[in-house]
């Protein structure tokens, strides 16, 4: 199996692609070579399979044909802006997040003209995809009603998924990510990172602001969890999808204060002091208009799995990242 990993060097894709590498198949399938794609050219150790890193933008005219040189089996299309970026720099947002997605689906369309090719494209969407009014849980057939740039752009994605898999040129499937937390390394430019900070900063002992209230309500999942969805989604019988091609992943409904009471347990009350209550009122109102809590039935029903608790989540990023 060839598989195309495009938005390889993120932070969700450096985990899939070690995950690949140190598992060597998916859904049964031996991988026999591995093509990482992103803007800046991804790093990769020895393999057993080889491996080709690419320094390539989606949204340029001729990439994503070149990208599909090879024909790969398997694309996991993770490429993207975040949602702070995409909301601060409108034209960047739909170029990267939508016209990058509709130059892949039209390269693969048009690569299936001359001969038979219909790849698995697993597709990684937002729960911003949803917006007021909200229920306070939301199911599997809510209406999409984004409120942000990136939302949009992301549901139209979802729409495109769905078309160019109905009509047979592609086999899509689109997960809806939870915010991903603990993320490691530096803050980026999401409007949810603090989500992760005021847990990954007081770990290391420096301090973290917090721009919202404690009583602010939200969906997570861990980095392990993710690379889990995406790597379900590549192996599993989308006949079962039907047309709706887009599925919300399980997540854990959790809020600010209940992140940082599962920190105390884990490090006590000399971390949480980390955390610097200053409330800044746009991301505050971004926040406020965003998904709360899922129910995941469908997701859940077609083997998806997501995490246990915040605790659980916090002890994945000290195994994980802090080799705790």
């Amino acid at each position: 199996m060839k598989i195309l990993v495009i938005g390889a060097a993120g932070m969700v894709g450096r985990k899939l692609v070690t995950a690949l590498l140190q598992s060597g198949q998916v859904g049964g399938q031996a991988v026999s070579a591995l093509t990482l794609a992103d803007v800046i050219e991804p790093e990769v150790v020895a393999a057993q399979v080889p491996v080709t890193t690419v320094a390539a933008d989606l949204s340029t005219d001729g990439v994503a044909t070149s990208l599909l040189a090879d024909r790969p089996d398997l694309i996991f299309h993770l490429a993207a802006i975040v949602s702070g970026e995409a909301e601060a720099d409108f034209e960047k947002g739909y170029r990267i997040n939508l016209d990058g997605t509709r130059y892949l689906f039209e390269a693969i369309r048009l690569a299936g003209v001359s001969a038979a090719y219909r790849p698995r494209v697993v597709f990684t969407s937002s729960i911003a995809v949803f917006g007021e009014p909200l229920p306070e849980v939301i199911g599997d057939t809510h209406e999409r009603t984004p409120l942000t740039s990136y939302g949009t752009q992301k549901a139209i994605g979802e729409l495109l998924l769905a078309d160019y898999s109905r009509r047979g040129f592609l086999d899509g499937i689109g997960i809806r990510l939870p915010t991903i937390v603990v993320r490691p390394g530096k803050p980026n430019k999401a409007a949810s990172g603090f989500f992760s900070g005021i847990i990954r900063e007081p770990l290391a002992g420096l301090e973290a602001v917090l721009p919202v209230d404690d009583t602010v309500r939200h969906w997570f999942a861990s980095p392990r969890a993710a690379v889990g969805f995406l790597l379900h989604a590549a192996a599993m019988d989308t006949v079962l999808l039907g047309n709706q091609r887009s599925l919300s992943m399980p997540g854990l409904a959790a809020t600010v204060g209940d992140e940082i009471a599962a920190l105390e347990r884990a490090a006590g009350a000399k971390a949480t002091a980390l955390i610097r209550r200053e409330r800044n009122e746009a991301i505050a109102s971004m926040v406020a208009g965003w998904p709360q809590a899922f129910d995941a039935k469908r997701a859940i029903a077609l083997g998806f799995k997501g995490d246990g608790s915040f605790d659980d989540i916090i002890r994945i990023y000290v195994e994980d990242e802090l080799g705790g």
